[in-house]
Formats: structure tokens, C-alpha cells, sequence
């Protein structure tokens, strides 16, 4: 079940998050058969007031974004009357946070989680930020609902790749055909082959353009110029052979090389 998988997922998620935005703060948790939200996995806190609490739906920022089903943000959480008070002694007292924003993971119309970025101090949580959560919300979702076929065990894809290669050995035309039949007919797919060529900078860009990070916000997380991220898109776009990073982003997850 979504629930089941969802924390097991979830740490990973939040690294990524953390890493994508800079965010000092960011945690979450799983929606309960009750529709509860269970704050389960933390980085950046200082204390433990957070861990386990149980948030319901409609109640403080993350039951909120449950209620909603949207992405909820405040400027500053103590003050702010578009949400209830509850939880005011962990998110401000203990934590002191200030700007906050709470990102539901939707599968099929149903919430199944939260995703929780903060700061605290005078800074606010700004719109790159809410952009890059909604990416890694999205990814995450697609991961919890991945059709049958992607949730094959490494055994049985290893299996499949070692029935292809003993076809490939097979001298008798007709028991070769007849193991590439069995091989379609389990799921088997024709290996893809990866591109090669695509340098460091060029996957690093890919990666960043993959969470919706424009030409500036890439050349500021890099440390490079515009026109210097611009020529590594072109670079990597004529190597995967497509012409817009859109395709280009597409072309590398397909294949294996992000």
C-alpha cells in the first residue's frame, strides 16, 4: 500500500529537497488510514517536539495542505491567521521557525504525505523554493504509483537480462526465436543503450533544469555564468539528439544517464 512505502521513501526525498532549495529545515510524514499526518523524518531540526506529532487534517499548516490539497505557504507562522495554533510551542517555541511551507504528495486525488520546508529568522521561503518542492512532490508521487512492470525485483530484471543473453548464444535459429518469445513474453524489453559523452557539467545542469531551476538559478547553484549553462544545454541537447531542454531532461532519465 501507498501509506506503507511512503516513509520508507520519504528520507530520501527530504535530502533531496534540502539540497535542491537550501532550505535549513525540511521534514514530513505519512497521511494515516485516518487521514492524520504523522511527522516521521527530520533534518535541520534542533529538537525532538516534532518528532511523532500527529497533525489532523485541517489543523496547522500541514492539515491545511491536506484539506486543500495544495501547496500552503505563511511569511511568518506565528502571526499568520490563515492557518490554526495548535502546534505554535513546537514550530515556534522549540524550532523557532518562521517561514514555512507545507507541499502535499497527491497520488490519484489522494494526499498521502507532506512535505515540510522552513526557515527561520527574517528570511522568507520563496517562490524557487515552492517550485522545487512541487517537482520533487511530483517525482515522488510518480515513484509511489509506479505501474507493475517498474516494481520488478533486481532479480527478476537480472534474470531477464541473462535469458536475452543466452538467446543471443544460441546457434539453432528456431530455439533462438523461441527464447526471445519467452523473453517478450515475461516483460522482457530490448536493452537501451545509454549516451555517452555527456560530461559532468552537462548531467549537473540536467539535473537541476530536471526539478524546474531556470538558466539563472542553474549558473547560481553552479557557481557559472548563464551563457556557460546555456552552451551545456545545447551540449547535452545535440548529444541525446532533441532539441529543447524539456526533450533533453526527458531523453536522459529514459536512457539511464540522470
Amino acid at each position: 500500500m501507498l501509506p506503507d512505502r511512503f516513509p520508507a521513501l520519504l528520507p530520501q526525498r527530504l535530502d533531496m529537497l534540502r539540497r535542491a532549495t537550501g532550505l535549513p529545515v525540511v521534514f514530513g510524514g505519512a497521511v494515516t488510514p485516518c487521514r492524520d499526518l504523522v511527522l516521521s523524518s527530520f533534518l535541520g531540526t534542533r529538537g525532538t517536539s516534532l518528532h511523532g506529532l500527529r497533525v489532523g487534517t485541517g489543523r496547522g499548516l500541514g492539515g491545511t495542505a491536506i484539506a486543500m490539497g495544495t501547496a500552503v505557504r505563511v511569511n511568518d507562522y506565528a502571526s499568520t491567521r490563515a492557518i490554526t495554533h495548535e502546534f505554535d510551542q513546537m514550530v515556534v517555541v522549540d524550532e523557532r521557525l518562521t517561514s514555512v511551507f507545507a507541499y502535499p504528495v497527491t497520488v490519484r486525488g489522494t494526499v498521502h504525505g507532506v512535505l515540510y520546508g522552513a526557515v527561520r529568522g527574517q528570511a522568507t521561503v520563496g517562490d524557487r523554493a515552492i517550485r522545487m518542492a512541487g517537482a520533487i512532490a511530483q517525482g515522488f508521487a510518480q515513484d509511489l504509483d509506479m505501474p507493475s512492470q517498474q516494481n520488478r525485483t533486481l532479480h527478476t530484471q537480472a534474470a531477464l537480462r541473462e535469458l536475452a543473453e543466452v538467446a543471443k548464444l544460441v546457434g539453432d535459429p528456431v530455439l533462438r526465436e523461441r527464447l526471445r518469445e519467452v523473453h517478450r513474453n515475461l516483460g522482457g524489453e530490448a536493452p537501451v543503450s545509454v549516451p555517452t559523452g555527456l560530461t559532468p557539467r552537462e548531467l549537473d545542469t540536467l539535473r537541476l533544469a530536471a526539478v524546474g531551476a531556470s538558466n539563472r538559478e542553474i549558473a547560481a547553484e553552479l557557481g557559472l555564468s548563464t551563457e556557460t549553462v546555456k552552451a551545456y544545454l545545447r551540449g547535452a541537447m545535440r548529444k541525446l539528439g532533441v532539441h529543447n531542454r524539456t526533450a533533453a531532461v526527458h531523453a536522459a532519465r529514459s536512457t539511464g544517464a540522470l
